[in-house]
């Protein structure tokens, strides 16, 4: 007998979705490319407020949207139990350069 478990994704985008539609009881819904597939995510609008404050708090964010694999669909799947987290990506601080070698000439 296998062991039990749970299989969850978490798809993270930098962008804000253009494709977003409201849809019954004021959910929204959009589609994520991920290169392969198309996932389409339902968020409850409080959730859904957490992208908005990213996208106008923070120069550069990345979202993680984690769930379970739903339906198929035909280009791809439902993420069902979709839940957010936001965070503020800092950019990278450039490395110094290091400062060129002696090099002894004998």
């Amino acid at each position: 007998m296998p062991t039990s478990g749970k299989l969850e994704l978490t798809i993270k985008i930098n962008e804000f979705p253009s494709n977003v539609r409201t849809v019954e009881n004021g959910l929204k819904q959009f589609d994520i490319d991920t290169g392969s597939r198309i996932v389409t995510i339902t968020l409850k609008p409080k959730m859904f407020k957490k992208l908005e404050q990213a996208q106008e708090n923070y120069p550069m964010w990345v979202a993680a949207i984690a769930g379970l694999m739903g339906e198929k669909t035909e280009q791809g799947f439902v993420l069902n139990e979709a839940n957010i987290q936001t965070f503020e990506k800092k950019p990278k601080e450039p490395k110094e350069a290091a400062p060129p070698v002696a090099s002894a000439t004998n």
